[in-house]
């Protein structure tokens, strides 16, 4: 007959192992597949010199995924959208700056409460856009709302060129007409449900617009 301490000793092995066939799962879904190499990027990829890279991202994202209280769809579908761009690289530089800049996408993931924040991706014809956007609306009091959102661009880019920043303040009343701080751009926000429409009739200011559906 088992007693208490054989009870929850057996539990607590039960959960090691659990945990440990999860990090071994996840581990082999997001690592990169360096098995067959075919292309010159994956070449870069994969070669010996980004090892630790490799490595390092495979920790943080595990870290993420079991720390972080942010959508596991979001992870998934943002490090697909990096995983793209990476294979965009040109040049050592790039690849490396790539690499270090999920890493920190992971760790502000990891390291923040998500929980009072929604993640939104820009969708077009079905499917995460082209040129990616990803909008993430904060609420950070009952009366303050801070939305900031990033637009991607090409990866072999200057890094102050490499994306398009987005900031703007707003309240639960005024939460439809926001004012992009960065680039003085009027926007209507119209919240519906799981889908985010943003619309402007300004020139200039179209990268934002569009239509985006919300992660939780």
């Amino acid at each position: 007959m088992l007693v208490n301490t054989d009870i929850n000793l057996i539990k607590t092995l039960s959960t090691l192992f659990s945990i440990g066939c999860l990090c071994s799962t996840l581990a082999h879904a997001q690592k990169i597949d360096c098995s067959n190499p075919n292309t010159s990027s994956m070449k870069q990829i994969c070669a010996e010199n980004f090892a630790q890279s490799r490595e390092k991202l495979t920790n943080h994202y595990i870290t993420a995924f079991l720390v972080s209280d942010a959508p596991v769809h979001l992870l998934e579908d943002t490090h697909t959208l990096w995983f793209k761009r990476l294979q965009q690289c040109k040049s050592l530089d790039c690849y490396k700056q790539q690499f270090e800049l999920r890493i920190e996408d992971l760790n502000f993931y990891t390291s923040l409460n998500q929980s009072l924040t929604n993640h939104y991706l820009k969708f077009e014809n079905g499917e995460i856009a082209s040129q990616p956007v990803h909008l993430q609306v904060h609420q950070l009091s009952k009366d303050r709302i801070k939305i900031e959102g990033i637009a991607y661009r090409n990866p072999n880019n200057k890094l102050e060129t490499q994306t398009v920043p987005f900031l703007a303040y707003t309240t639960p009343e005024q939460k439809s007409e926001i004012t992009d701080n960065e680039h003085d751009c009027k926007y209507q926000f119209d919240f519906n449900k799981a889908i985010l429409s943003v619309k402007t009739e300004q020139k200039g200011c179209e990268r934002f617009v569009g239509v985006y559906r919300i992660y939780d």
